[in-house]
């Protein structure tokens, strides 16, 4: 029999695009404007733009969409978000941005499972992870409701 495989790499539970989509995105960067992030997980791709570069939201869109075109993939706007981090300390206010064309503008995101919002706030993440556990919990409650023993309950979770 022969030795089972060494796993050098993971893909995270629901991805379903395929190894070529994998190879072909490792050229994909924000080409346009120095001082522009492009972060890459799986199948999300995040530009982070800082307010200094903000007139260049438009051009790395169409740097991505061009970079698209090249390798037979399509760039979803209708699953393409913008969200504008603000400082909720500053005393002054800034006027926003116009709105990227075919861009919906969001007042939070959600990141690799982490809810953050456009304040930077913590208190959507803990909503929804106390939302997520709600039914489990009322699930062990009637089953301890109805007998079930302890070591059974913590057996059910």
């Amino acid at each position: 029999m022969s030795d089972p495989l060494q796993i050098s790499a993971s893909i995270i539970q629901g991805f379903a695009v395929g190894p070529r989509v994998i190879v072909s995105a490792s050229d994909l960067a924000a080409y346009v404007t120095p001082g522009n992030i492009l972060r890459k997980y799986a199948d999300d791709t995040y530009i982070i733009i800082p307010a200094q570069n903000v007139d260049t939201r438009s051009a790395e869109l169409l740097n991505i969409e061009a970079w698209s075109r090249e390798n037979n993939l399509t760039l979803n706007t209708t699953k393409s978000v913008e969200i504008l981090f603000t400082d909720k300390y500053r005393k002054c206010q800034f006027k926003p941005p116009p709105v990227v064309s075919g861009i919906d503008r969001v007042s939070s995101i959600k990141i690799l499972d982490v809810t953050l919002t456009s304040k930077l706030s913590v208190t959507d993440h803990i909503h929804n992870i106390i939302k997520d556990c709600a039914p489990v919990l009322y699930a062990l409650c009637i089953l301890r409701a109805h007998g079930m023993n302890q070591s059974a309950v913590q057996t059910a979770s």
